[in-house]
């Protein structure tokens, strides 16, 4: 394989350029990013059929959190696993497969209830990762992954914005839960015609550069990804009680909420805009700027549009930013072993973001997610910057 100098240095133009084979068409290009908007997709509509599911008494309360943490885990797990373990060829079959095991468990949901709901949304996770790995393996492939994976970003938040506001108004109030279900296995489905229009393989023949764990610069970058995105589920997840502590309404935070998630669809298109054009460690010390601003703001007695407004700006450097942690995992190992793995610790640091946060906030006082919030930024743009000051000396260097 032929490595990259300086992922955001060099401004390709061949938009869909292969770093470790021939170029991908248009049509492959396409057919993997709809395949990882279709495998994320009941990620954005969890607490909708789960909630659904509660008030059907199939599930717990309890069982609401447990099956989106067992069915997000799995995901997470499979991706990784299969990024180090499994070899990028036969891709098209694998999908075809992976699809088919996927509409059968969704489906397979709609006569399940208590234990047998997290059993089976448990295995769905697995070829929800195996579906998600085919299309983070073409994103780490081409010249400029920032580029590919915001437009799975923006393509992720609007199918899912779409989906989960068409099945709340018109299925579940109708059908219920397994009709939300059925809605899932069809989308599911869908993945299996677009099968046969993904590359038979990704990097050169038989994959083997890209398969195996990362070096230790590479683990150095995923360990930087993972402090810069969890803090950011972190506090949006405790949006609402900082309006509240703020002295502002619910319904001032649930707004902030709204305006956060159409600024997020604004921040792909931006990132898809400047992808290849900006260094990402720029990106990332703008971003922490306009994080800083917001949750400096939560912390204070603000007036509600200020709240509202810093809170959509931080939604929109979320969306910004993280496509560019690809680049930095380029940088850190241009064998992109490591920029595998980008997506399967964003997806972790959903988790762990709340779970550190857990630790730190109590009924009387969410403050505590905030000062978690700017130490693991301090954390990740220190990660972030070290390690792009030492590729640009050894460039020298050489």
């Amino acid at each position: 394989m032929t490595a990259q100098p300086d992922a955001d240095d060099a401004i390709f133009t061949d938009s869909v350029a292969e770093v470790a084979g021939p170029p991908f068409n248009p049509t492959e290009a396409a057919a993997a990013i709809v395949l990882g908007v279709l495998a994320l997709l009941i990620s954005g509509l969890f607490s909708i059929l789960f909630s659904t599911l509660a008030e059907e008494h199939r599930l717990s309360a309890a069982g609401i959190g447990l099956s989106a943490m067992i069915e997000a885990l799995v995901t997470t797990v499979v991706t990784g696993a299969a990024g180090i373990m499994l070899k990028p060829v036969r891709l098209r079959t694998i999908a075809a497969v992976a699809a088919a095991a996927l509409t059968a468990l969704d489906l397979a949901t709609t006569a399940a209830s208590g234990t047998g709901v997290l059993a089976i949304r448990g295995l769905a996770g697995a070829p929800e990762g195996i579906l998600l790995w085919i299309a983070i393996g073409f994103i780490s492939r081409t010249a400029t992954p920032e580029r590919w994976a915001a437009l799975l970003f923006t393509g992720m938040g609007l199918s899912q914005l779409a989906v989960a506001t068409g099945v709340s108004a018109f299925v579940l109030p109708r059908f219920g839960a397994n009709g939300g279900f059925v809605v899932v296995a069809v989308s599911a489905a869908l993945a299996i015609p677009l099968a046969p229009f993904l590359p038979t393989r990704l990097g050169a023949p038989g994959g083997e550069e890209l398969s195996g764990a990362p070096p230790p610069r590479g683990w150095l970058a995923l360990a930087g990804t993972l402090a810069m995105a969890a803090p950011l589920t972190a506090v949006t997840l405790y949006l609402v009680p900082l309006a509240q502590q703020a002295g502002l309404s619910v319904a001032v935070g649930r707004t902030a909420v709204s305006v956060s998630l159409a600024c997020q669809m604004l921040g792909g298109v931006v990132a898809t805009a400047i992808a290849g054009r900006v260094r990402y460690i720029a990106v990332f010390w703008v971003c922490a700027a306009a994080f800083a601003a917001a949750w400096t703001t939560y912390a204070f007695h603000a007036p509600a549009w200020l709240f509202i407004g810093l809170t959509g700006v931080a939604g929109l450097a979320a969306y910004v930013a993280a496509p560019f942690l690809l680049p930095m995992t380029v940088e850190a190992d241009p064998s992109r072993r490591a920029t595998m793995q980008s997506g399967t610790v964003q997806l972790l640091a959903a988790a762990f973001g709340p779970l550190l946060a857990a630790l730190v906030v109590n009924d009387k006082n969410v403050h505590g997610v905030l000062v978690l919030g700017f130490a693991l930024q301090a954390v990740g743009l220190a990660i972030a910057t070290g390690l792009h000051r030492t590729a640009h000396a050894e460039r020298r260097r050489a």
